[in-house]
């Protein structure tokens, strides 16, 4: 596959959700970012904005397997992974909902911290283990998860282990006012499912040759030279009482490789940094003013510290 087709499909990709989704083209393309990147998208929002609506057509469009694990505050570990059953001969594995290409954890912080690990080793490692035998997830595994804001009753805060896992973190906030009387106009048989209203355009077939494209997209030396000085002023910088992590580092770089194929280009520009810098970056820092809700401090500071590196003409 070239770089050109990737961009036609990845394209189709986004018109295809955005039929769904309306008005949100920018949270759009950084979701097909994270997942061309090989990483996985955390939506956070109030309830009803569409963070579900989102994660389910962008699941549409890409295609392969698909479960949905609805999170709640009695789920268990291998409920989610997967449990060992007794049967003729032995001991049999039974896999659970995660053993599918794209998983939809649909408001994942309202399961305990214990529950929410299952999906710990599946993210960072591409497989779990039950009583100490190991089981390969597919070779493409996407996990699309949604959650309520922390002050919400009945949610448990994702461990910081958890969330630097997720290569994006995205806010749906409000639809705009033409988008919004689009979708209260919407007839009745339009508001099914959006899995029931899309139709696949990428494949597991398709994205992982894409995704040996994105290893091949060039990063120049300025541009490298200023992603590494964001990284160190993050480490610096003292409204931040954590940085940057080198897996934080890798993240951006390669997410920033991703946008660049999105967008048709051969090379990775500054503004790919700026526009990644938040999403990709802003729930792996800790700030020392919290802000009035969380997360908002480290990505305020996250905002100023490209304030204060201009990048060169």
């Amino acid at each position: 596959m070239t770089p050109e087709r990737a961009a036609d499909v990845l394209e189709r990709a986004a018109r295809a959700v955005q039929q769904v989704v309306r008005g949100k083209d920018q949270l759009i393309e950084l979701a097909l970012v994270a997942v061309l990147a090989g990483g996985h998208v955390l939506l956070e929002d109030i309830p009803g904005v569409g963070k579900t609506t989102l994660a389910s057509a962008l699941s549409a469009a890409l295609g392969g397997s698909f479960r949905r694990i609805q999170f709640t505050s009695d789920l268990l570990p291998g409920d989610i992974t997967g449990v060992n059953i007794l049967s003729e001969g032995g001991f049999r594995f039974r896999a659970g909902p995660v053993f599918a290409n794209v998983v939809l954890a649909d408001e994942i912080n309202r399961a305990t911290p214990k529950t929410q690990s299952a999906l710990l080793e599946a993210m960072s490692e591409q497989r779990v283990t039950v009583d100490g035998a190991s089981h390969p997830l597919p070779d493409l595994f996407t996990v699309l998860a949604t959650q309520n804001p922390h002050d919400f009753h009945g949610t448990f805060p994702l461990p910081e282990s958890q969330l630097d896992r997720f290569l994006i973190r995205l806010s749906m906030g409000y639809p705009d006012r033409e988008s919004e009387r689009e979708i209260l106009r919407r007839p009745s048989s339009r508001r099914a499912s959006p899995r029931d209203q899309i139709a696949s355009v990428l494949s597991p077939e398709d994205l992982i040759p894409m995704r040996t494209l994105v290893d091949a997209v060039a990063v120049p030396e300025e541009v490298e030279n200023y992603l590494l000085d964001f990284v160190a002023l993050t480490r610096q910088d003292a409204r931040l009482l954590r940085g940057l992590s080198t897996r934080g580092a890798e993240a951006l770089y390669r997410a920033c490789q991703a946008r660049a194929l999105i967008r048709r280009r051969e090379f990775v520009v500054f503004e790919d940094i700026i526009a990644l810098a938040v999403p990709v970056v802003g729930h792996r820092v800790r700030a020392r003013s919290m802000g009035d809700r969380p997360g908002e401090g480290a990505r305020r500071a996250v905002l100023e510290i490209l304030r204060d590196l201009p990048a060169p003409l």
